[in-house]
């Protein structure tokens, strides 16, 4: 069973930084993309990040370039992102996605993607 296990959410202020990770198992990932998404209440699931198969293209939505930083452990079968800098508007819930096909590139649209994590609240207070 395929799974993919997000951890490292919670309730931060403003200005502060935290690292999620997300643990795949069940299956290799090493020669696929990955990627987080976000939604927040009432909006859709979007693109924040997204890596592909070895680590030497990445992604990042306009509202956090700069901020924050997507990466990969192959070894590990793990896919981090280090947030800094959090926003009130970074407050959401945030997913990781892996795709199952392989692939040298990376994708941005949530259906190019397979398999999902169930999801970790970002809480940024003001």
């Amino acid at each position: 069973q395929v799974r993919l296990v997000e951890s490292g959410g919670g309730l931060v202020q403003a200005g502060d930084s935290l690292r999620l990770s997300c643990a795949a198992s069940g299956r290799t990932f090493s020669s696929s993309p990955m990627a987080w998404f976000r939604q927040a209440p009432g909006k859709e699931r979007d693109i924040v990040a997204t890596i592909n198969w070895n680590g030497d293209a990445t992604y990042y939505t306009g509202s956090v370039q700069g901020r924050f930083a997507i990466s990969r452990d192959n070894a590990k079968s793990t896919v981090y992102l280090q947030m800094t800098s959090l926003k009130p508007e970074d407050t959401a819930v945030y997913y990781c996605a892996a795709r199952e096909s392989p692939s040298p590139y990376y994708y941005t649209g949530k259906y190019e993607y397979d398999y999902w994590g169930q999801g970790t609240q970002v809480t940024v207070s003001s």
